[in-house]
């Protein structure tokens, strides 16, 4: 199919590396974000060698990089802070490293500003009304009150994706995994050069994302999923950490700023069916939302990207291109959510404890095979 005139529904990480990779490939694209700030966390995220050589392909890689930290290894640590693994990530474009971390908001920004720039037409404070599939073509009405026609329609609305509700209302919804993750940003220590995870009920990692931060995660079982009131939460961020290794709680002593902990409880599911509904198709969190256990949430969502431009660019008609799509994407989804739940399940006492150095190796060899 040859210059399509393509609705992205959502403008985070998905939605916007489809954009790229689809004026890549020539088509029209309208990317709408019901966000009207278009604003993200500000906290960091980790980015892999498959997510390195994903942003190569959409020819991003040196902006990218230069907005990150690199990295090619993983340091595992004991719940008692002792180092016993060092996990060395594959590198898979010649020349460059394996992992970056990366604050959100300066990922957000190298893709915001390729989108625009590659020609997109981004439509903020907006969402889809209504999604009617007509047969040969999608009618849309938007909130501003415009209707408009698309030959195909992409749903990146993540994990409680309205797309999904209106084209799939009985597919798999959101689960609570029984978890929830902390953020919080500190100064990076000079000798802070990779990934650092730490093991345990309480799951730690300190993630270099510029020269100067670093940001934590901390995973902890919070049952009946509570709510955090925001005046205080450094607090409970803190509280949390009481019993981390010495290197931990002397920064978590540092955590004052209400304002900037980032709490998120973690839901995650998963579609075993199909992942598009006549012309219109899902990807990234709106069809297989991870736990950060593995780090790969983000990088799925790239993939699916640079897979489904492939696929809707090599294929006659929209139902080969999306059955071509999935069946590309499904196995290797399906590992990172099955395997990152069996991480989390673990560490909460609801399933047999994962060696995380022996899954974080696994999981490097998986997402190093071609996409």
């Amino acid at each position: 199919m040859d210059d399509l005139n393509i609705l992205v529904i959502g403008g985070g990480i998905g939605g916007l590396t489809s954009a790229i990779a689809l004026r890549g490939k020539g088509h029209r694209v309208t990317v709408i974000e019901k966000d009207p700030e278009w604003a993200v966390y500000g906290v960091g995220i980790i980015q892999q060698s498959n997510v390195i050589r994903a942003m190569d392909e959409l020819d991003l890689l040196d902006d990218y990089l230069a907005a990150g930290v690199p990295f090619d290894n993983v340091a595992i640590h004991t719940p008692e802070g002792i180092k016993v693994a060092e996990v060395p990530a594959p590198r898979l474009v010649e020349g460059y490293p394996a992992n970056v971390g990366i604050g959100r908001p300066a990922l957000h920004k190298v893709l915001g500003d390729r989108t625009i720039s590659s020609g997109a037409d981004v439509r903020l404070g907006v969402v889809a009304d209504t999604i009617e599939d007509q047969g040969d073509y999608v009618r849309v009405g938007f909130s501003d009150g415009k209707i408009e026609e698309f030959d195909i329609v992409i749903g990146a609305d993540g994990v409680y994706s309205d797309t999904r509700q209106m084209i799939m209302p009985d597919a798999e919804k959101p689960e609570f995994t029984g978890q929830a993750v902390w953020r919080y940003n500190f100064e990076r220590p000079r000798d802070l050069n990779s990934l650092h995870a730490y093991n345990g009920p309480i799951g730690i990692g300190l993630v270099p994302i510029s020269n100067e931060l670093m940001y934590m995660y901390v995973t902890t079982p919070e049952p009946g999923k509570p709510f955090y009131e925001k005046s205080g939460i450094a607090q409970s961020m803190k509280d949390k950490l009481s019993a981390a290794p010495p290197q931990i709680q002397e920064l978590a002593a540092r955590i004052t700023d209400d304002e900037g902990v980032v709490y998120r409880p973690m839901d995650q599911m998963m579609l075993y069916g199909n992942w598009h509904s006549g012309r219109v198709v899902l990807l990234g969190d709106s069809v297989h939302a991870t736990t950060p256990h593995l780090g790969q949430g983000a990088g799925m969502a790239i993939e699916d990207s640079l897979v489904l431009a492939e696929e809707v660019s090599s294929h006659d008609t929209p139902s080969e291109a999306f059955k071509a799509y999935r069946d590309r994407r499904f196995e290797r989804c399906k590992y990172i959510v099955e395997k990152s739940l069996a991480i989390c399940h673990g560490q909460i006492g609801k399933g047999p404890l994962v060696d995380q150095a022996a899954a974080t190796g696994e999981m490097f060899g998986v997402v190093s095979q071609p996409i």
